[in-house]
């Protein structure tokens, strides 16, 4: 398929408009080769990644983390240097998508993070960068933490680490793949939410969170954050008969 005409869709579907003031520059990064046969898929626009891309034949990488964020890069030397040279030398695209791949209601890390533990009443939470991002609704039926855990262990790989548990079976709990910070935290608190799913706790919200009677599964930046590259991948490939490999390589951060 055309690598313009592919990317232009996926631009559509995962309404970029919505996400104007995310810090990534979402979208086609680096246009390698104007065909698209193979696709690799990943977490992290990383030299081990294009490496393992180029093995398999892929003529597109996509990413959630890509190499250009903001104003940056702004010198091509270094580690960004090589990175751009490998991709141009073997022609291969890079697409990454941040923000709206969390967001997306049916493809995004978090709308799969909630589909994996049957989260219902669904709303979207946690206004990041001017959209919302996070998912939050309701257990059909109040779970222990360590039963949620058991079940992204199994379905993500990561069983994460859990924080302020109580011991108290849950109902009303939130999503918020990656780093959720203070926003994140404030919004599961003003959400009146009684678990918060994410990926990297930070040091200074585990006494506020612990104070508010709010327990926190983190499942690892990493690990909260294959879901949705994966689920993009997939659709790909059903859509448009493109073959599509998912590789692995994790930070355990």
């Amino acid at each position: 398929m055309n690598t313009i005409e592919l990317t232009a869709y996926l631009n559509d579907y995962l309404d970029f408009p919505a996400f104007r003031d995310d810090v990534s520059n979402n979208g086609l990064q680096v246009e390698a080769n104007s065909e698209v046969r193979k696709i690799v898929t990943g977490v992290d626009a990383c030299m081990t990644l294009f490496e393992a891309a180029e093995k398999r034949g892929a003529d597109l990488v996509m990413v959630h983390h890509g190499l250009s964020w903001g104003g940056e890069p702004r010198r091509f030397a270094g580690s960004v240097g090589k990175r751009l040279q490998f991709l141009f030398n073997h022609r291969i695209s890079l697409y990454a998508v941040h923000l709206p791949l969390d967001a997306h209601p049916i493809t995004g890390n978090n709308a799969i993070l909630a589909d994996m533990i049957g989260l219902a009443n669904r709303q979207m939470f946690c206004c990041y960068d001017g959209a919302d991002i996070g998912v939050r609704g309701t257990l059909q039926k109040p779970l222990p933490v360590t039963e949620l855990s058991r079940i992204y262990a199994e379905k993500v790989g990561y069983p994460g680490t859990i924080y302020g548990d109580t011991g108290n079976p849950v109902r009303r709990v939130g999503c918020i793949s990656g780093g959720a910070g203070h926003s994140g935290l404030a919004a599961a608190l003003d959400a009146g939410l009684e678990l918060l799913v994410t990926g990297a706790m930070e040091h200074e919200l585990y006494h506020p969170a612990l104070e508010a009677g709010l327990a926190v599964l983190a499942l690892g930046h990493y690990g909260s954050e294959t879901t949705g590259i994966r689920a993009l991948g997939a659709m790909v490939a059903e859509k448009f008969g493109i073959d599509v490999e998912f590789i692995d390589i994790p930070t355990n951060l």
